[in-house]
Order: structure tokens, then C-alpha cells, then sequence
């Protein structure tokens, strides 16, 4: 086959596409800041050690692993997020089809009646008919690019929520388990202050105390009574946060029987520079930086000419058996160029709200960086005012626990009033709470400072890759 062109039409042909020579380059961007420290501000004598995977085993705890097994299959907003994987797993096909032709098939047969004489008309027809865009200047791998950019992200934040979701499972578990040992302690002051209150009321009768003690006493029993329901209730709420968690109906009737582990030891804390590859939520957000720079290249791309092709194959007939017969076949092959010449602005406009885009989401980044390196730092230095309230705290419990025997034996001898009793009660209750809330609290900040380093709850994260070799 022989083709034919008017000179004019080649030449400009060749002026457009010369014209779009230059490819677009995008900025070459830097994933860590120039700022970024070499160690944490915060004093650790283990910074320079590699980060702890498997946190979850050290708990050697059986009752939580199950529940945080359950809510990795059950939990309603993780399996959502789930979803959205999937979802822009499908996207990034999508976006991928555009670099392979299009092959469609199309039949058609019809019959028809004319009264003038009476006759009647078969036709029957068939054509293949393809069609391929030329990927000349890689806009449509650019936007396959920005799909499976963002198909890395996803998988990034859903690997965050899988370990927020654990780390939310263990603190729940920790608070129920807390809130029932706080129970525990009202419900053993009610008893205490139920004896004090019977030896009270004894020593009123023979006339050894006054009606003043009496009132006092049972002021103090009413109160821890007040403590038990109000207790009771956080008792439930909490439980019926954590059956939500494990994706449950929350009937608050969780229980636990076990003991908070004192945990005032330090982990490996690892350098910052290593916080941006593992953490996933810093993946996620570093992938949708460059999935803009993707939508900016082919927002740019868009003004460039497009070169497309097309060929048929075609029959018709008025009988179907004869279709595809050789001697009554018709091909036809076109390549046809189309470029932009007025737009009113819309294609630089398109290109201008991409770059914007892109700038936005480079701040976006810096600010989720930035935000997880104050996580670390924050729960570092907590963990040490922890520890050292813990001691503290401790230390007080012994003290108090003394006091309070102490002055009741004291009240007996007659050298105290009730009110200095009431006083060292008091003070006893306030240490053996803050005790309790202490270690919880410790409990707590290491959970977050495990999530805030990026370290795996089950086994040592891997980068995710995407399904070619070019992001």
C-alpha cells in the first residue's frame, strides 16, 4: 500500500513534534531534611541500636495475642481499609490498560420487508476494529506511575492501621485490666473502711469514742462505696471499648484477672534517618509526593501532540454463512496525530493546579515527618518522667501503706484524732491509685513509642514493592 500526504500536512506534523522534543523532568526531590539530627534529642543510652520487632511477644501474654488476632479479622474500620487497597489495586489496572490497544468486535444483522413488489432484505456485518494510542512522550506511563504510587500508599496506611489497631488492642486490654485492679482497691477500702467503722461504733457504746468519729467513719464508707459504682462504670466502658476494637458487640463484659507488668526498661530507639523508611505512614506519605510529581509530568504532557492508530477488519453480507469470506473482507489502517492549538487555558491551567498540588502535598510531607519525629521524642521523654515517677510513686505506696496503720493504731491508743486517720487514708488511697495509673501510663507510652519507631508488632516490616520495577 502505497501512502500519500500533502507536504504542508507532513511538515506540520514534524513542527509539532519537534516542538515536544523536550521531555518534562520532574524536580528531584530530597526524602529527608537537611535538619533532620543524627541521633534523638533525648538522652537513650540504646539510640544507636536497631529498632525491636515482634514487640507483641514480650508481653507473653496468650489472652491478648487472641484478641489482637481477632481484631486483625474482625475489625470493621481495618477490613475497610482493606478495601481501599483492593480498590486502588483495580485503579492501577485501570490506568495501565491505557498502554495496550483496544480490540473491540461488533456484529450486526438485520432484516427488512419492502411492499413495492414484496421483497424482503438480509444483512448481516462484522468488524474488528482496534485502536492504540502511542505512549510518545510517557504520559500515559506517567499516569500508570501516579496509579501504582498511590496503590503503595494504600498499602502503606494499611499496614499503619494494622499496627495502630494492635497497639489500640493492647492499651485497651491494659486499661480494662487496670480499671479492674482499681475496683479491686475500692472494693478492699470498703471492706477496711467498713472494719474501722465497727471498731468506731464499738468504742462509741463502751463511751471511748465520740459521735463525731462515728459520722466521720461512716462518711468514709459511703464514700468508697460512691468509688465502687462510679468504678464499676469505667470498668464497663472500657471493656466495651475494647469489644469494638475486636470488632464485637459492646457488651462491657470483657473481664481481666491478670496484673499489669511493670515495664520501666529501655528499648532500642535506632537513628531518625531510619524512622523514614520504616514507619509506614511516612512511606504513604512519601509515596503520594511522588505520586503528584507523576500527575504533574502528565498534566505537562497533556498540551504534546498524540499520536493514535487504528485498523479494521470488516465484512457484509446478506447471508451470515458467507461472513469472513476472503474474497469479501475490508481492512483499513489510519495513524492520525492531534495536538492542542486553544484550549482557553484549561491545559496550563490543568498543569498549574498539578504543580500546586505538588507543592502542597511536599509541605503535607514535611508536616507528617516532622510530626513523627515529635512523636518519638515526646514518648522518650515521657517514658523517663514515667520511670521516675514510678519510683517516686512507689516508694510513696510503702510510706503510706506504713502511715495509714500506723495512725488508726495510734487513733486506738488515743494519741490521734479520727481526722489524721482520715488524713493518712487519704494519702495511702492517692499512692496505691497513682500507682496503678503509673504503670498503665508506662504500659502505654511503650506501646506508643514501639508505633512511634515503626517497629512491627508480629515481624520485621518489608518495603513494599510495587508490581514493576519503576515507581
Amino acid at each position: 500500500m502505497i501512502w500519500q500526504c500533502k507536504p504542508t500536512l507532513l511538515a506540520i506534523s514534524v513542527m509539532l513534534l519537534s516542538g515536544c522534543a523536550s521531555d518534562f523532568n520532574s524536580s528531584q526531590r530530597m526524602q529527608a531534611p537537611k535538619d533532620m539530627p543524627q541521633q534523638w534529642q533525648q538522652e537513650a543510652s540504646s539510640s544507636v541500636l536497631k529498632v525491636q520487632e515482634q514487640w507483641l511477644t514480650q508481653l507473653q501474654n496468650p489472652t491478648l495475642n487472641k484478641f489482637v488476632q481477632q481484631a486483625l479479622k474482625n475489625n470493621q474500620q481495618l477490613l475497610q481499609t482493606s478495601y481501599d487497597v483492593e480498590i486502588q489495586k483495580q485503579q492501577l489496572i485501570v490506568s495501565g490498560s491505557a498502554l495496550w490497544p483496544s480490540l473491540d468486535l461488533s456484529t450486526r444483522t438485520s432484516r427488512s420487508k419492502d411492499n413495492r413488489p414484496v421483497s424482503y432484505d438480509n444483512a448481516s456485518s462484522v468488524s474488528l476494529n482496534l485502536t492504540y494510542e502511542v505512549d510518545l512522550w510517557g504520559k500515559l506511563s506517567d499516569s500508570k506511575r501516579e496509579a501504582n504510587l498511590n496503590y503503595l500508599a494504600q498499602q502503606a496506611r494499611f499496614e499503619q492501621a494494622k499496627q495502630q489497631l494492635v497497639a489500640d488492642v493492647v492499651a485497651g486490654w491494659f486499661d480494662v485490666v487496670s480499671a479492674q485492679q482499681l475496683l479491686d482497691l475500692f472494693k478492699r477500702r470498703e471492706a477496711n473502711a467498713q472494719q474501722s467503722l465497727d471498731i468506731i461504733e464499738s468504742g462509741y457504746r463502751q463511751g471511748i469514742n465520740e459521735a463525731l468519729d462515728v459520722y466521720l467513719a461512716r462518711n468514709e464508707l459511703n464514700n468508697e462505696r460512691s468509688r465502687i459504682a462510679t468504678q464499676t462504670a469505667n470498668l464497663s466502658a472500657s471493656a466495651r471499648i475494647l469489644e469494638r476494637l475486636l470488632g464485637e458487640y459492646p457488651k462491657g463484659a470483657i473481664t481481666a484477672s491478670s496484673d499489669l507488668p511493670v515495664i520501666n526498661t529501655d528499648i532500642p530507639l535506632g537513628l531518625p534517618s531510619e524512622l523514614i523508611t520504616r514507619k509506614p505512614t511516612l512511606r504513604a506519605s512519601w509515596y503520594e509526593l511522588l505520586a503528584t510529581d507523576a500527575s504533574l509530568a502528565y498534566a505537562h504532557k497533556q498540551r504534546f501532540p498524540s499520536l493514535d492508530l487504528t485498523a479494521s477488519l470488516s465484512d457484509s453480507t446478506d447471508r451470515v454463512s458467507d461472513l469472513f469470506s476472503p474474497s469479501s473482507l475490508a481492512w483499513s489502517l489510519l495513524g492520525s496525530i492531534s495536538a492542542p492549538l486553544f484550549e482557553g487555558g484549561r491545559l496550563k491551567a490543568n498543569e498549574e493546579i498539578a504543580r500546586l498540588n505538588t507543592q502542597k502535598q511536599e509541605q503535607l510531607y514535611l508536616q507528617t515527618l516532622y510530626d513523627a519525629f515529635g512523636d518519638v521524642e515526646n514518648a522518650i521523654s515521657q517514658q523517663q518522667s514515667l520511670k521516675s515517677q514510678y519510683s517516686s510513686t512507689l516508694e510513696a505506696q510503702e510510706n503510706a501503706l506504713a502511715a495509714e496503720q500506723l495512725s488508726f493504731e495510734q487513733y486506738q491508743s488515743g494519741l490521734v484524732t479520727y481526722t489524721t486517720v482520715l488524713d493518712a487514708q487519704d494519702r495511702s488511697f492517692d499512692a496505691q491509685s497513682s500507682l496503678i495509673e503509673i504503670k498503665n501510663q508506662l504500659i502505654a507510652n511503650r506501646i506508643n513509642l514501639h508505633v512511634a519507631l515503626g517497629g512491627d508488632f508480629a515481624k520485621p516490616s518489608s518495603e513494599l514493592k510495587s508490581n514493576n520495577d519503576e515507581n
